[in-house]
């Protein structure tokens, strides 16, 4: 290799990993902050408009530091943002990661129509063969 090339192209694989890396662990921040009801229920209440930690808190059974825990995991998500004003914390809503975890979803989705559509086409084929080979039934 001449001169530093070989480096080069080694430097772009280590950067490409680390962007793959960094979107899939990303991908399960999100999936993990939204496999608690809890915090699906906040993110539900954020997608109406921005609220304080203690509107947040109100229809829980649940501790400030309880709250505030599954706060942090939204917000370590990328799905929550936290803003003070005087005493009060505001939380907005984030729908960036949604938007990323649904692309996810939606690739296999695809996949899965595929499968199922080709399944489908497999079974009216087998059908049709079955029924043109069977023998004509008597006094039909």
């Amino acid at each position: 290799m001449a001169g530093g090339a070989g480096l080069t192209r080694h430097a772009d694989l280590i950067l490409f990993n680390h962007m793959v890396n960094s979107r899939a662990e990303r991908l399960d921040e999100t999936f993990f902050a939204l496999s608690d009801p809890t915090r699906r229920a906040i993110l539900s209440r954020l997608a109406q408009g921005r609220a304080t930690v203690a509107d947040l808190r109100q229809p829980f059974d649940l501790s400030a530091p309880a709250i505030s825990k599954h706060l942090r995991v939204l917000e370590r998500a990328g799905l929550l943002r936290q803003e003070r004003e005087g005493r009060v914390r505001w939380c907005h809503l984030d729908p960036t990661p949604l938007k990323e975890a649904a692309d996810f979803v939606e690739r296999y989705r695809l996949f899965w129509e595929k499968k199922l559509d080709q399944f489908a086409a497999y079974v009216e084929e087998t059908l049709a063969k079955n029924d043109q080979s069977k023998p004509p039934r008597p006094g039909k």
